[in-house]
């Protein structure tokens, strides 16, 4: 199979958790209307084909402070996300009661988040070994897969913050390899927007400012690369009471002994 046509953007998914929680049918979006069955089907939807205990959802319902009858208002909640996911296409009950709570059944491929992990562990050994080309596709489907941030603002409990705070961490680890990549390829002009982008959300990440250097020295902007030196220096100082690591110092050295090492090297 050809590498343009292995990572398509349009993978076919029924359930997309990363950003804006929707039910896919039939190329039509659903969401449920009700904030808490929304926090219910996002948690199942963590851990799909795991039986979620009640307590744990209830917890991720209403925190710390839960209804005297949370236990029975939970049961109407999977009623109603029940009936919110019947229908012609769906002959089975997704939602399974199971000591000692509720599983929803999602085949692989049905959940979005993990047609990303497949991308992104694609994009991994593809970048293991060189092959920057397929690299950039299999993390460019992945991070086209992260359409919005609703889960940033979900009032959940333990299980919605730990994977808000790995998707955060898997994002920055899938945008990081993507950019090495694209340098690698000598795409360092298309870089420079990104990475001026990226700098800015993630002013504390220093491995987005040391690709913007390499970024804006290999276009012929030396100067520019040594004031983003000197910015991110201020950033951290002022933020953390910190100087930048020795990535970012020796960096700044090469940029301004301009070492040929800096160049990208062209394969033979």
């Amino acid at each position: 199979m050809p590498a343009a046509t292995q990572y398509r953007s349009g993978d076919p998914v029924k359930f997309e958790i990363l950003g804006i929680l929707r039910v896919v049918d039939g190329g039509a979006h659903r969401t449920p209307s009700a904030q808490k069955v929304r926090t219910l089907l996002t948690t199942l939807l963590i851990r799909p084909n795991e039986v979620v205990s009640a307590e744990q959802l209830i917890y991720e319902i209403w925190g710390e402070n839960p209804p005297r009858r949370a236990r029975a208002a939970l049961h109407v909640y999977v009623s109603q996300l029940r009936k919110f996911l019947a229908g012609p296409e769906e002959p089975e009950d997704r939602i399974i009661t199971q000591p000692p709570g509720y599983l929803i059944r999602v085949p692989y491929g049905d959940l979005d988040v993990n047609v990303f992990r497949r991308h992104l562990q694609q994009g991994r050994t593809h970048a293991r070994a060189q092959r920057h080309e397929e690299a950039t596709l299999a993390l460019g489907a992945a991070l086209k897969l992260l359409h919005g941030e609703e889960l940033d603002r979900l009032q959940g409990g333990g299980i919605t913050r730990n994977f808000v705070t790995w998707l955060e961490e898997v994002r920055l680890e899938c945008q990081e390899m993507l950019i090495e990549s694209s340098l690698s390829l000598g795409r360092h002009r298309e870089s420079v927007s990104t990475l001026q982008s990226l700098t800015a959300r993630y002013p504390l990440h220093e491995a987005f400012y040391r690709q913007l250097m390499i970024a804006l020295y290999r276009s012929d902007r030396r100067a520019e690369a040594l004031r983003t030196y000197q910015s991110a220096r201020g950033t951290l100082r002022e933020e953390l009471g910190l100087d930048p690591g020795d990535a970012l110092f020796d960096l700044h050295h090469a940029i301004l002994l301009a070492d040929d090492r800096l160049q990208l090297r062209q394969a033979v």
